[in-house]
């Protein structure tokens, strides 16, 4: 049995992500904290697309409200599109069935992602349960099919194992196993390598980019690193206060910068083969997110800014015939600015 002949009763078929104006917001004692607003991006069957941004900047929430994994007192608006249906508004008995089976989800930390009181096999089992028809054997013999998959050595003694008997790349080759159980054709990934060392990292990546080809799977990686977005993503959307403020291909937001945000984060990044210089960096603090700044949110650490930056908001517009897109009043004085590579 290989991963693209697991029996189940979800359509195989691969339709792309369409998110549309998807907002996510949380009740606080300080006010409500606007964690994502009007959300928008696409991604199409067998692509790679990278959320980036600096930590708050609503990547991790994106990801959980595509799923709806937002419990009160958060609330999720807008439009998830998958299949032709709205994640946002269906049936919690219909998305249990997507969830795991068509869309699954590798979340940040394996450690407390994890049943601890599980051993690893039982833990992808139950994936298999709620998504196929296998019976015990054949659920036996496709979890250790996927541990071999996703390169943990003697899959026979390794699933009966409990997940703090494994080190911390093992943990995070073992979410990914519980993930792929069902074949799905789109995967969510918060920061899969967080906290590996480089050469677990360099493991992973290659191992997602293996299983995308393997399976025709598509992948949303969000991530603070640039090096893991050169490498792995095909297009990219650069999140600031809850919001994307540019996207487009790898190699064109890389070469030339649309946003001031992007210029920042591309600046902040040592490079290779170069004289050691200081390295650049964004001046002052993420906004508080139960007080956001008029306007541009990003004013008030830009260099580019102006009055009407501090008025009004930029909205997401297309900046060139490639399908680039950017939220900024000045994207063309950023675009013609010094380059920083």
């Amino acid at each position: 049995m290989t991963a693209s002949t697991v029996p189940t009763s979800l359509p195989q078929t691969a339709p792309g992500l369409l998110v549309r104006g998807l907002t996510t917001t949380f009740d606080t004692s300080r006010g409500v904290a606007i964690a994502a607003a009007d959300v928008d991006f696409d991604v199409a069957p067998g692509e790679v697309v990278g959320l980036v941004g600096e930590s708050g900047s609503g990547k991790s929430v994106t990801l959980r409200s595509i799923m709806r994994l937002i419990r009160e007192p958060g609330k999720v608006t807008g439009r998830v599109e998958w299949g032709g249906r709205d994640l946002v508004a269906m049936p919690a008995e219909e998305l249990r069935r997507v969830r795991g089976g068509e869309i699954a989800m590798i979340f940040q930390e394996p450690m407390t992602a994890l049943n601890p009181v599980l051993p690893i096999g039982a833990q992808i089992e139950e994936n298999l349960v709620a998504h196929t028809d296998l019976n015990r054997r054949q659920r036996r013999e496709r979890a250790l099919e996927l541990m071999n998959i996703v390169g943990i050595p003697a899959p026979e003694r390794r699933l009966d194992e409990y997940p703090h008997q494994f080190s911390g790349g093992m943990r995070q080759r073992a979410m990914i196993a519980i993930a792929l159980a069902c074949s799905p054709k789109l995967l969510l990934a918060d920061e899969p390598t967080t906290a590996l060392d480089v050469t677990i990292q360099d493991q992973i990546l290659k191992l997602l980019l293996d299983l995308r080809d393997r399976m025709a799977m598509s992948v949303v990686l969000v991530t603070h690193d640039l090096g893991v977005v050169a490498a792995t993503c095909d297009r990219m959307a650069v999140m600031y206060a809850g919001r994307i403020v540019e996207t487009g291909t790898v190699a064109d937001v890389f070469a030339c910068p649309n946003h001031p945000y992007t210029r920042g984060l591309l600046g902040s990044v040592p490079r290779s083969g170069q004289s050691r210089t200081m390295l650049q960096s964004i001046d002052g603090t993420p906004p508080n997110l139960t007080d956001l700044p008029d306007g541009c949110a990003f004013h008030p650490r830009c260099s580019f800014a102006t009055e009407i930056c501090l008025k009004q908001r930029p909205p997401l517009d297309l900046v060139g015939t490639d399908g680039r897109r950017a939220a900024c009043h000045h994207h063309e004085r950023v675009a013609a600015a010094e380059p920083i590579l």
